[in-house]
Parts: C-alpha cells; sequence; structure tokens
C-alpha cells in the first residue's frame, strides 16, 4: 500500500493540448490569456531576454574597467554553472506551478502570504530595472552607430530622450497579441544566434593582429578606483550574473504557452545553458579582437564594442554589425518587457498591487495593456538618474541582478526548507534536487549582497550606486501597501491534479 507521503511526493503528470487550462484551474485560476506560443517559442522568448548580444555587450566597458579580460573571461567561467544551478532549481519549481505569475505564486504555496508578497515585489523590481537596463543599453548602442554614421555627439539628455522612444516602441509592440509575440520570440532567438555567428566569423577571421591568449586570460585593468584587486575582481562579476538574468520569463509566459508545465522548465534552464556557452564565444572572440586597450575604452562613439568593431573590421563592417547587435537588443527589449507586463497583470490580479483593478485589464486581444504601459513608464523613472550620474547604468543593472536572483532564491530556498509541501512537477532533477538547491541558494545570497555595495572610488554623488536606495524604496512601499491593502491580496492555493503516474525528469 503506498504511503500518504509517498502519494504527496509523486509528481504530476505532463500535459496534453487538452490539459493546460485544467491544470491552470487546479492552480486557483481560470484561462484568460491565449495560449499560442509553442516550447519552441517559450524557450526563445528567455532566450531573448537573456541575449548575448545585450547582457554581455552592454557591460562589456564595465568588465573591461573592472578586472579586465581575466575577469571578463574566468568570470564568466566561474558563473555561468553557478547561474546554471539556480536556473535547474527554478525550473524545477516552474514544471509544478506554471502560471504567469510565477515566482511570487510558487512563494506562496511554498512558504505563505508574507514570502509570497515580497517575492513579488522582488521579482518585480528586477524585471522593471530590467526593461531600463536593458532599453537604455540599446540607446547608447544606437547612438554609437549614429556616431558613426553621422559624426553624432549624445548627451545625457538626447539618450534619455532616445530612451524614451525605445520605451514607446517596445510597449505598442506588445498591444499586438501573442500571436506577434511567438513570431518576434521565434526570430529574436534565430537572430541572435545567426548574428553571433557572424559577428564571430568576421572577428574570428577578419582583423590582421588578435591579442595573445595570454592578454585574453591573464590581463588585469582596475579603473574603479578601488586597490583591493579581490573586490575589483568580484564587482567584474556583474556582467555575467547580469548576462545571464531573466529566464523567468519562460515562467511568466506560462500561461500563454501549450504543454506549460514541461515546455516553460525546460525553457528556463536551456536558455541559461546555451547562452552561457554562446555568450563565452562572443566575449572571448571580442576580446581576441582588441587592437588597443586605451582606444577601445576612451573612443569616440562610447561604447567598447563599437570600438572594436571600428578598429578590428573597418567603418562600413562595423556599422553593418551594429546594426545586427541594436536589432538583437530591440528583440530583447520587446520581451523583457512582456514578461514584466505579465507579471504585473498576475500581481495585480492576486490585489497585490496599488490600483490593482486598473492593471489586472485585458484588452481584445487578450493583453494586459495597462500592464504595459506602468512597466515602460516605472522603467523611464529608473533611468532619471542618467541626467546626472555617470554609473548610473551599472547602477541599473545591478537593480536588476539584485532583484531577480533574490527572488529566483527564495521559492528555492522555501522548497528546501518544506520538503513536504512540493509535489514535483513532470520537470524534475530527482535526488540532484537538494544539493543543486543548497548552491543556488548560497550563491543567489552572496550575489545581492555584493552588488548592494560601491562599485567605484571615491564615492560620490556622481558614483553613488543607488541600488541600494532602490531596493530600500521598493521595500517601502510593499510594506506600506501590505498594512493598507494587503485585505485584496489572494493568491489562490493549488490542489494536485489527480492523475497517478510517474514521470522521469528530463533535462
Amino acid at each position: 500500500m503506498t504511503s500518504a507521503r509517498t502519494q504527496h511526493q509523486r509528481p504530476i503528470p505532463a500535459n496534453d493540448d487538452g490539459e493546460d487550462a485544467r491544470i491552470l484551474q487546479s492552480l486557483g485560476y481560470t484561462q484568460q490569456l491565449h495560449r499560442r506560443m509553442g516550447a519552441f517559442g517559450n524557450f526563445s522568448a528567455s532566450l531573448s531576454v537573456i541575449s548575448i548580444m545585450s547582457g554581455t555587450l552592454l557591460l562589456f566597458g564595465y568588465g573591461l574597467n573592472s578586472g579586465g579580460p581575466a575577469v571578463i573571461t574566468w568570470g564568466w567561467l566561474a558563473v555561468g554553472p553557478l547561474v546554471l544551478c539556480l536556473a535547474a532549481a527554478l525550473a524545477e519549481i516552474t514544471s509544478r506551478y506554471p502560471t504567469s505569475g510565477g515566482l511570487y505564486y510558487m512563494a506562496r504555496q511554498l512558504g505563505g502570504e508574507r514570502w509570497s508578497w515580497y517575492t513579488g515585489w522582488l521579482n518585480l523590481l528586477g524585471l522593471l530595472g530590467g526593461i531600463a537596463a536593458q532599453d537604455y543599453g540599446i540607446a547608447t548602442f544606437t547612438a554609437a552607430w549614429m556616431n558613426l554614421q553621422f559624426g553624432y555627439t549624445p548627451t545625457p539628455g538626447s539618450l534619455l530622450a532616445l530612451y524614451a522612444v525605445i520605451l514607446a516602441l517596445h510597449a505598442v509592440l506588445n498591444l499586438f497579441g501573442t500571436r506577434l509575440m511567438n513570431i518576434l520570440t521565434s526570430l529574436s532567438a534565430w537572430w541572435h544566434l545567426a548574428g553571433a555567428v557572424v559577428i564571430i566569423g568576421s572577428l574570428a577571421l577578419t582583423p590582421s593582429h588578435h591579442q595573445s591568449a595570454g592578454f585574453v586570460f591573464t590581463e588585469f585593468t582596475n579603473n574603479t578606483g578601488w586597490s583591493a584587486p579581490v573586490y575589483v575582481i568580484l564587482l567584474g562579476m556583474l556582467l555575467p550574473v547580469f548576462a545571464l538574468a531573466g529566464y523567468d520569463t519562460s515562467a511568466h509566459l506560462s500561461e500563454e504557452t501549450h504543454h506549460a508545465s514541461v515546455a516553460a522548465a525546460r525553457g528556463v534552464f536551456r536558455s541559461v545553458a546555451v547562452s552561457w556557452i554562446a555568450g563565452g564565444i562572443l566575449l572571448t572572440t571580442l576580446l581576441f579582437a582588441i587592437q588597443d586597450y586605451t582606444t577601445t575604452l576612451d573612443g569616440p562613439t562610447g561604447v567598447p564594442v563599437a570600438q572594436i568593431l571600428l578598429d578590428a573590421l573597418g567603418m562600413a563592417a562595423a556599422k553593418a554589425l551594429l546594426l545586427v547587435i541594436i536589432v538583437a537588443q530591440f528583440l530583447c527589449g520587446y520581451t523583457v518587457t512582456a514578461s514584466a507586463s505579465r507579471m504585473i497583470y498576475a500581481f495585480a490580479r492576486d490585489g497585490a498591487l496599488p490600483g490593482s483593478g486598473l492593471w489586472k485589464k485585458v484588452s481584445r486581444t487578450a493583453i494586459p495593456a495597462n500592464a504595459v504601459w506602468l512597466a515602460v513608464a516605472v522603467a523611464f523613472v529608473l533611468a532619471l538618474p542618467s541626467l546626472y550620474s555617470s554609473t548610473a547604468f551599472a547602477a541599473v543593472t545591478a537593480i536588476s541582478v539584485v532583484g531577480f536572483t533574490s527572488a529566483y532564491a527564495i521559492p528555492v530556498l522555501l522548497r528546501l526548507l518544506h520538503r513536504d509541501r512540493f509535489t514535483p512537477g513532470p520537470w524534475h532533477l530527482g535526488r540532484w534536487s537538494r544539493p543543486i538547491g543548497w548552491v543556488a541558494v548560497v550563491w543567489a545570497a552572496a550575489v545581492t549582497v555584493l552588488f548592494l555595495l560601491p562599485q567605484s572610488s571615491p564615492v560620490t554623488a556622481s558614483t553613488f550606486n543607488y541600488t541600494p536606495v532602490a531596493v530600500v524604496v521598493a521595500f517601502l512601499i510593499a510594506a506600506l501597501w501590505r498594512r493598507f491593502g494587503r485585505g485584496s491580496y489572494h493568491v489562490p492555493r493549488s490542489s494536485s491534479p489527480t492523475e497517478d503516474k510517474q514521470f522521469e525528469g528530463i533535462i
């Protein structure tokens, strides 16, 4: 006779085409969004948000100043497996709870309302910071292309205006429905991979001069103002951690995905694995292609990647490849906005936001349009310090990393602490679940603390890392609204599906 404990821990089955709505209903929700996204589209969405031509390239100059080639190379190799552990642990929980709410819904089932509330606010902070970092980065790359094409020299004000235009374009595109999203996310995946192949091939074959392996693997550069090499090396970890974040997108789009309990979980894990491999090749190729280190850092374009392309390939090729990068980044920004809007929609649906009734509304195209506009509006506010801060972009990326990483880790920690509350889904880690989970939690805690610390010395108004301020403000808003608005907050309790089959975990 099977014990109650064995029954409780038995994995739920993978869903067939007609079962997505039933599984969602067992989690406490009715189907409102259109399920028009396949497994590849879901995977592509997270791959697009991670975007090897966004995170890796947007912070490439930061990496050159915060440790240089050695830290970029070894940091990428070291951080990748740790992020994969966190992604795998999160994918396992996503398989059991495939909802648009994602992390905060998982925290509610595994830890209770208080855990759920603050997990949701952290996840929202990470997503909104992700939009700001991504779209402001697109503005800087677009300005670099305009410098090569027209001799345009950007100012903080003109960059902010360009950033606002990009935000608006992403919002408008997000209003057209899931069918367009499925097309654009699939296009984005192929564009990223094909574009990376073209850039890597061009930089590997065309330049007459390449840096030595010694330069790529051992050259250490410290332009942070801090004298302690270990601290500088740790600061340099911001590049790989930010570049490999955003894979919860697959979870947030699960209510629009067929066979979500498997497809969304695979999307979470595989997007990180593919991005780590492809991103590592792209980064080392760029490092080998540097012609002059000083010019790369201080070139007229203001973007080290653009300067590398210009020095190594010439003007025409540099402009063409910059356009390839900008299109990839634009598609990434589009998907980040979609992910954030679904999180806002789901959080508002459960009564967690001020004005929830407004943000949970769904348009005739089954899109949470008001949530889309809220996402881009808050992202614009997060980038306002760029008008006076030379380190604003690094701070925005750190806000995203702190929000994302801590929110990812909370459901994993709760799953480890409350084993009796979790029933594995069809995608699971088996006996590796606990060791991988603990590695992920310890790593996430260290990263969260690290990126709250100062990034440049001396600390002045223009170099101040305002990440702690943003996090404190978010927590204050969350705490105040919980005090006055918690009566409206209700996350449904899930009920296990009735099927009784065993499924093996498949990565």
